[in-house]
């Protein structure tokens, strides 16, 4: 379990946290709290079209994955987003600056190594649970 600071950069803290921990397998389960700023991604085949959240929202979902590419931590997480009206908005989430703080739990898959190859035919890294001895 993490807890991060007002100001923080989300990718930043679990990128940190990874490394001071040793986590080269990892999922994030959970995490609450809220963004001052965030960018959310959707897919649409070929790239990452960005939608700008510029007001505070709340976290309502954030999962994810935690994997080594090329000796560091590789995070990748998809989150849901309420804003002051209640609206929910979600997707692929390309970055976050949170707000007051982040409440995050992280599970770690102790001996394992995941991998984030670069798929080709995607376009994308997409995550290997068992890339063997190189990681």
């Amino acid at each position: 379990m993490l807890r991060a600071e007002d100001g923080d950069d989300l990718f930043a803290v679990l990128s940190a946290f990874a490394t001071a921990h040793t986590i080269r397998a990892g999922a994030i389960v959970s995490g609450i709290g809220m963004v001052r700023r965030a960018t959310l991604g959707f897919w649409n085949g070929q790239e990452y079209v960005p939608a700008e959240l510029e007001e505070p929202h709340e976290i309502v979902a954030l999962h994810g994955s935690i994997a080594e590419v090329d000796g560091a931590p590789s995070v990748h997480l998809h989150a849901g987003f309420a804003d002051r009206h209640h609206r929910v908005l979600g997707g692929h989430l390309l970055r976050a600056t949170l707000m007051v703080i982040g409440e995050i739990v992280v599970e770690e898959f102790p001996g394992k190594v995941f991998g984030r190859p670069l798929d080709e035919s995607f376009g994308l890294r997409r995550l290997d649970l068992d890339p063997g001895p190189t990681g």
